[in-house]
C-alpha cells in the first residue's frame, strides 16, 4: 500500500474512532470520558470525606472553639444620656471571664461601648437569651477597657491567654455582634503587633495603645468582643478598625489580652488604674539623621528632648539626647512604646535602665513615680482648693479668664470648674477633674451661688441632668451626666 493511502486510512480511522466515542461507543481498552469523569469526582469526594483530612480536621478544630467560646460571649445595649435629656441607643459586644472571687463573674468590655452611661442602662444579652444588667460599672479610658461586674453564678467563662506568644500569621477568630448580628464569628491572621499612635477618634484619649492587627472581620458593634486564639483562649479585646467606609476592610485592632489583665486587676483591687511616669520629653520625630548625629547606627529606642526638674528622671541623672535602648528588660521600640511601658509598670519600683550617651551604652536605676502627682503639678494655678459639694460628690471652683485659659477653653464659657471628684462612684466614672458644669437641670450656671440655687430648686426630683463640658485632644465635648439622689 502506498504511503499516501496508508496515512489517508489512519485519518479515516481516527475519524472514525472518535465519533464512536461521542456517540458513546467505548474504543478497546478506553473508558468513556464520562466514566473517567465520575471516577475522578468519586475519588476527590472520598478524599474530602476522609476524617485524616487536614481541611476536615481544620474545620472541626474552628467548629469547636466556637462551640466552646460562644456561651462567653455577650451582646450589649446601651442607653446614654444626651445633654439635652434625650436617650441614645447604641450597642457592643463583651465576654464574660472568671472574677479573682471565687464563683463570681465580670464582663470585659470597651470603655467606649459604656462610657456616660447609667448602670442600669446597660443590657447584657447572653447567648441563651437571658438578659442581665451588671451591679457595677469601671472603666479605664486610657486604655478603653470596661469592667462590668455581674450578680449571677450560673455563668460560663472564657479563659484569658497569653498575647505575649501570639505570632504574626496565627490564625485568630473574632467573635461578636457585628451590626447587632449576635454570635458572629470571622477568622483571620494576626497581621502585626505593638500597634501604636493610632488616632482611634475625635474624642478618645487612649495613652496606652499597644494593639494586635488582624484581618478578621471587624464592623461596627464587634467593639468589646474577644480575639480568640486556636487554643480556644481570649488573647485580645476588639476595639477599633481602620476604615474609610465605616466597615470592615481588613484591618482591625484589637487590645492584647496581657494588657487587658492588668487593668482588669487593678480595677478590681483599686476601682483605677494607677499609672507611672519618668518626667522627660521624647521626640516623636526620631529619625536616622537624628541617630548619626548621635553615632547610633540606626534610629531605635526613645530620645530624651526635655528633662523636667524634680522627677524620677532628673533624680537618675537622665540627660538631653540620652537614647531610652530597653526599660526593665523590654528593648524599647519607639517614644510611645516606652510611653506604654513606664506607665504600666507599678509606682514606686526600681527599674534598669539601659541608654545610649556618647556613643557608650550605659545601664542607670530608674524609680518611677505616680502620674498623679504630675498631673495634679500640671493643673491650673489658684488661690484656694475649692469648695466641696457634699450632696455631688465634687470639689468645685468658679471660673476666671485665667483659669479658662491655663485650661484651653474660649473666655466666653461659662459654668464651675471641677477640681476633683470625692467619693460618689458613679461621679468617679463619669466627671473628671478640670470638667466644667455647665448647666443643672436645663437652667444654665455662671458660678458656684448657681450651681447651688439650681440644685436646691431641684430638690425634689429623683435625678438632675447636669450638661458637662470636657477638653480632650484640642476639642471641647459635650455630654449629659445624670444625678441620682
Amino acid at each position: 500500500m502506498k504511503t499516501a493511502s496508508r496515512f489517508l486510512l489512519c485519518a479515516n480511522l481516527l475519524c472514525l474512532g472518535l465519533f464512536l466515542g461521542r456517540l458513546g461507543f467505548p474504543l478497546p481498552g478506553v473508558a468513556p470520558l464520562e466514566a473517567q469523569d465520575s471516577g475522578r469526582t468519586e475519588a476527590a469526594r472520598r478524599e474530602l470525606a476522609d476524617p485524616e483530612s487536614p481541611l476536615l480536621k481544620s474545620s472541626e478544630l474552628y467548629a469547636k472553639i466556637v462551640r466552646l467560646t460562644t456561651p462567653s460571649v455577650v451582646h450589649i445595649e446601651t442607653q446614654r444620656r444626651t445633654i439635652r435629656g434625650r436617650r441614645a441607643d447604641e450597642t457592643g459586644s463583651g465576654v464574660i471571664l472568671a472574677s479573682p472571687r471565687p464563683g463570681e463573674f465580670i464582663v470585659v468590655t470597651n470603655s467606649h461601648v459604656v462610657d456616660g452611661t447609667e448602670v442600669a442602662d446597660i443590657s447584657v444579652h447572653l447567648h441563651d437569651k437571658r438578659v442581665l444588667h451588671p451591679v457595677r460599672k469601671l472603666e479605664d479610658r486610657p486604655t478603653d477597657v470596661a469592667v462590668l461586674l455581674l450578680a449571677e453564678r450560673d455563668l460560663t467563662a472564657a479563659r484569658l491567654g497569653d498575647s505575649d506568644k501570639l505570632q504574626i500569621g496565627h490564625l485568630v477568630l473574632a467573635m461578636g455582634s457585628p451590626f447587632g448580628l449576635s454570635q458572629s464569628t470571622t477568622l483571620g491572621i494576626i497581621s502585626a503587633k505593638g500597634r501604636r499612635s493610632l488616632k482611634i477618634s475625635e474624642t478618645t484619649d487612649m495613652l496606652n495603645q499597644d494593639f494586635l492587627q488582624t484581618d478578621a472581620a471587624i464592623n461596627p458593634g464587634n467593639s468589646g468582643g474577644p480575639l480568640i486564639d486556636m487554643q480556644g483562649a481570649v488573647i485580645g479585646i476588639n476595639s477599633a478598625i481602620a476604615s474609610n467606609s465605616g466597615g470592615n476592610e481588613g484591618i482591625g485592632f484589637s487590645i492584647p489580652s496581657k494588657l487587658v489583665q492588668t487593668v482588669i486587676d487593678q480595677l478590681l483591687t483599686t476601682g483605677k488604674v494607677v499609672r507611672a511616669y519618668l518626667g522627660v520629653s521624647l521626640d516623636p520625630d526620631f529619625n536616622t539623621e537624628s541617630a548619626a548625629a548621635l553615632k547610633l547606627d540606626r534610629p531605635k529606642g526613645a530620645r530624651v528632648l526635655k528633662v523636667n526638674p524634680g522627677t524620677p528622671a532628673a533624680r537618675a541623672k537622665l540627660l538631653v539626647d540620652d537614647v531610652v535602648l530597653t526599660f526593665d528588660g523590654t528593648e524599647v521600640q519607639d517614644e510611645n512604646h516606652l510611653i506604654n511601658l513606664v506607665s504600666l509598670t507599678p509606682v514606686n519600683r526600681k527599674v534598669k535602665v539601659v541608654i545610649f550617651r556618647g556613643g557608650k551604652h550605659l545601664t542607670i536605676d530608674v524609680v518611677v513615680g505616680d502620674r498623679e502627682q504630675l498631673d495634679r503639678a500640671a493643673g491650673p494655678q489658684m488661690q484656694d482648693e475649692g469648695t466641696q459639694l457634699d450632696q455631688l460628690g465634687l470639689t468645685v471652683h468658679d471660673l476666671s479668664e485665667e483659669l479658662l485659659t491655663q485650661l484651653g477653653y474660649s473666655r466666653e464659657t461659662r459654668g464651675v470648674l471641677v477640681l476633683k471628684v470625692n467619693g460618689v462612684p458613679r461621679f468617679q466614672q463619669e466627671v473628671r477633674p478640670y470638667d466644667i458644669i455647665a448647666s443643672v437641670g436645663g437652667k444654665e450656671i455662671a458660678n458656684l451661688k448657681d450651681l447651688e440655687s439650681a440644685l436646691e430648686s431641684a430638690r425634689g426630683t429623683k435625678e438632675v441632668m447636669l450638661a458637662v463640658k470636657r477638653r480632650e485632644k484640642g476639642q471641647v465635648r459635650e455630654l449629659g451626666v445624670v444625678y441620682q439622689r
